[in-house]
């Protein structure tokens, strides 16, 4: 019995050294890492916290009637930056097709409309009927351009071209390559309309038309 109360005892001692090492803090400890969040789309197009820059007087590599389109939708809109609407777009583009790729269509409901929104889906549960996979890359997007802008109404278009390398490949349910190679990138040229209400208070465009570039 004498054994059990003394085994008792360190056990005891033990357990409070322990405490008074691991269960108070001295200051000094790293806080934990916050998990990483998933990058929202909403924040793509945020407006910018300083003065909008003015459209300026040409557009190099634009054509040439996109400047009339653009000064308008800024004069229309104080808000407006291009440069910023340009980073937006690179951005969107590369998000739109890697949920287009995923079959991630939640993600895609949140930068995508009309149309569009409907022929993606469409294609998506067509591809999942047949059991294929995209496993598709977006290399690189060599070039941004904005090809067409105007006002409708209260809402604003622009049309921007996309020229990129994508490394395309499609998989069977099994995983087994049935087309494509992700060792060669393909050169792929899109021109792409993003639309925008003048007066939404949600700074974010939304692709309402697609095209092959000629």
């Amino acid at each position: 019995m004498s054994t059990i109360i003394i085994l008792a005892l360190v056990f005891v001692f033990v357990a409070l050294r322990l405490w008074s090492v691991l269960g108070r803090r001295t200051g000094h400890e790293q806080p934990l890492a916050k998990p990483e969040s998933v990058p929202s789309s909403r924040g793509l197009f945020a407006r910018a916290s300083v003065e909008p820059a003015p459209v300026p007087a040409e557009l190099p590599g634009n054509a040439p009637g996109a400047t009339a389109g653009l000064r308008a939708i800024a004069a229309a809109d104080n808000t407006f930056d291009l440069a910023r609407f340009v980073d937006g777009a690179r951005a969107a583009y590369k998000m739109i097709l890697e949920a287009y790729w995923a079959g991630d269509e939640d993600r895609l409901k949140e930068l995508v409309d009309g149309e569009v929104a409907e022929a993606f889906a469409a294609t998506i549960q067509d591809r999942k009927a047949e059991g294929l996979v995209l496993d598709n890359r977006l290399v690189s997007i060599d070039a941004t351009h904005i090809e067409d802008a105007r006002v409708d109404g209260q809402t604003a278009h622009i049309r921007v071209r996309f020229d990129a390398d994508v490394a395309a490949v499609t998989r069977d349910a099994e995983g087994n390559v049935v087309a494509g190679s992700l060792e060669d990138a393909v050169p792929t040229h899109d021109v792409w309309t993003f639309s925008r209400a003048l007066k939404a208070s949600d700074p974010n465009w939304t692709l309402t038309e697609t095209d092959e570039a000629a």
